[in-house]
C-alpha cells in the first residue's frame, strides 16, 4: 500500500485528554471514525487490525481442541424467541423494532435465542452430540451510557461459540478447553505479557448463575476500564467485584492466598456454563444411550473484537502513537523515503525504495510505503510512530551512500543501518517471532 494513495488520514490533534487513551490513539492514527455516539467506522487501517484480530481467533476456534464449525446467524431475530426465554421484557440493552406488517423484532445482542433452536433441528440422539458453533457477527445492544470509544458501543462486532452436550461432565471438560485457548488467544493478541514478563490480562471469577458456582471474565488492566478485579497476588487469576464479598479466599484451587490488588479493567471476552437454561425453552432435547430424552447442556464462549483491539491499544502504547504487537499490526513494515538534496539524488532514492518496496510485496511482507513528497522527514516519522507498525525502514541519501536501509523496530529506541541485500532475510528473521505462552 503506498501511503499516498491511503483513504484515510492522520488527525492533528489527540482529542479530549478524558477519553480512553486507545479511543484517542485510534481516532488521531485513522484507524476509526465516530459515526455517532457508540457507533464506529472501522477505516483501511482499522480494518485491516480488526481482520488481523479475527483471523486469531476464527483459527483458535476450528482448530483442536476447540473444533468449532463456523455460521453466520441472523441480526434480525423474531420477538417470540426472546418471549419464550422471557428475556423481551427482562433484557434492558435490547433495540425492538417494528415492521411495516406490525411483526416485532430484536436486533441480536447476542445469539441463544437463535442458536438454540437452530440447534434443535439437528438434535435427536445422543449421537448428535457434542458439537461446537461458533460466529463472528455484529451485535447490537442500547446501552444508555457509551463511553471510552470501541470499549462501550451500541453496534459492535463478536465473536460467539455455542457448546452442545448430552453432559454436565462434557461440559465442564469442554469448558477448561475453551478457558485454555482463550489464554492462547489473548497472548498472541499481545495483552497477556509485557516486556516485563507481567500478565495483564488477567482470567477472572464472576458469577456463574444458576448451573455453576462461577463463570470466567477475561479482564484486560487499565485506567480507562470501567470494571474492578481483584488480583490475587500469590496466583495471579483475579476476582470480580460482584463476588468479592462472597468468597474469603482465593477460589483458585489449590491457592488459598487472602491478599489482593484491586484494578480498573476491561472485560474482552467471557465464558459461560448455560447449563439448561435456554435449552429447556426450546424443548432442546435429545434420546441418551438408555432410551430417555434428556434436555441438552450448553455453554457459551464470547470475545467482542472492537473492544478487544482498544484493550490492545490501552497497554501497547507509548508517548508518540500504538505499538502494534506484530500478529495484529496492519502492516509488517513501514517503508519510509526521504528525498534527497537534489533531483538527481532524489530520483536515486525513489528507484531504490520503489525496488526495495517492490520486492517485498513480491516474498509476502506486507509494507506502507511512505511515498508522499508533500511531508518532512520529520512528519513522516511523527505519524510513523502515532500508526505504531512494528517496523520501520528508512531509504535516504545518508543511507543510500552506504548501499544500506536503517531499521528501527517500534518498541525499541535505536536504529541500525543493514545492508539492502540482506534485508528480505532480515526482515523474515524479525518476522518469525515466537510467542511464549504463559
Amino acid at each position: 500500500m503506498r501511503q499516498s494513495q491511503l483513504f484515510s488520514k492522520t488527525l492533528k490533534k489527540m482529542g479530549k485528554e478524558k477519553e480512553a487513551i486507545s479511543n484517542q490513539l485510534l481516532l488521531k492514527g485513522g484507524f476509526i471514525d465516530q459515526t455517532t455516539a457508540g457507533v464506529f467506522t472501522f477505516l483501511p487501517l482499522g480494518f485491516k487490525v480488526l481482520k488481523k484480530i479475527e483471523n486469531i481467533i476464527r483459527r483458535k476456534m476450528e482448530e483442536s481442541p476447540i473444533n468449532g464449525q463456523e455460521i453466520l446467524m441472523p441480526v434480525l431475530h423474531p420477538k417470540e424467541n426472546w418471549q419464550k426465554t422471557g428475556r423481551w421484557d427482562s433484557f434492558d440493552v435490547l433495540f425492538k423494532v417494528k415492521g411495516k406488517e406490525g411483526k416485532e423484532y430484536v436486533l441480536g445482542p447476542t445469539h441463544e435465542e437463535i442458536v438454540s433452536p437452530l440447534a434443535k433441528k439437528f438434535v435427536f440422539s445422543y449421537k448428535n452430540l457434542p458439537f461446537y458453533l461458533f460466529q463472528i457477527q455484529t451485535k447490537f445492544r442500547d446501552e444508555l451510557r457509551v463511553k471510552s470509544g470501541l470499549m462501550r458501543t451500541r453496534e459492535f462486532l463478536m465473536k460467539d461459540l455455542y457448546s452442545f452436550h448430552a453432559s454436565q461432565e462434557d461440559l465442564n471438560n469442554y469448558y477448561e478447553k475453551v478457558y485454555e485457548s482463550y489464554i492462547n488467544i489473548f497472548t498472541e493478541c499481545g495483552i497477556r505479557k509485557n516486556k516485563l514478563m507481567d500478565k495483564i490480562t488477567y482470567p477472572t471469577f464472576a458469577s456463574g448463575g444458576t448451573f455453576s458456582k462461577y463463570s470466567h471474565e477475561f479482564q484486560t488492566v487499565t485506567e480507562s476500564g470501567e470494571d474492578i478485579i481483584f488480583i490475587c497476588k500469590k496466583c495471579y487469576i483475579a476476582i470480580n467485584k460482584e463476588i468479592k464479598n462472597e468468597v474469603k479466599a482465593c477460589p483458585n484451587s489449590p491457592c488459598d492466598s487472602k491478599e489482593f490488588e484491586e484494578r480498573k479493567a476491561v472485560e474482552v471476552g467471557n465464558i459461560f456454563k448455560l447449563g439448561t437454561s435456554f435449552s429447556l425453552p426450546f424443548n432442546l432435547k435429545f434420546r441418551d444411550r438408555d432410551g430417555k430424552e434428556k434436555p441438552v447442556f450448553m455453554g457459551c464462549y464470547g470475545i467482542g473484537l472492537g473492544r478487544l483491539m482498544a484493550a490492545i491499544v490501552e497497554i501497547n502504547h507509548d508517548q508518540k502513537g500504538i505499538i502494534w504487537p506484530e500478529k495484529v499490526a496492519p502492516f509488517q513494515a513501514h517503508l519510509i523515503e526521504i528525498s534527497g538534496k537534489n533531483s538527481k539524488e532524489a530520483k536515486k532514492i525513489k528507484k531504490t525504495t520503489e525496488e526495495i518496496f517492490q520486492n517485498l510485496q513480491k516474498s509476502g511482507i506486507e509494507v506502507l510505503y511512505d511515498d508522499r513528497e508533500e511531508k518532512t522527514p520529520g512528519e513522516k516519522f511523527v505519524e510513523a510512530d502515532l500508526i505504531g507498525i512494528p517496523i520501520r525502514l528508512v531509504v535516504s541519501e545518508r543511507t543510500l551512500s552506504e548501499n544500506s536501509v536503517e531499521i528501527k523496530k517500534r518498541d525499541e529506541k535505536n536504529e541500525k543501518l543493514e545492508k539492502i541485500e540482506n534485508l528480505l532475510k532480515i526482515l523474515k528473521s524479525n518476522l518469525k517471532h515466537q510467542l511464549e505462552y504463559p
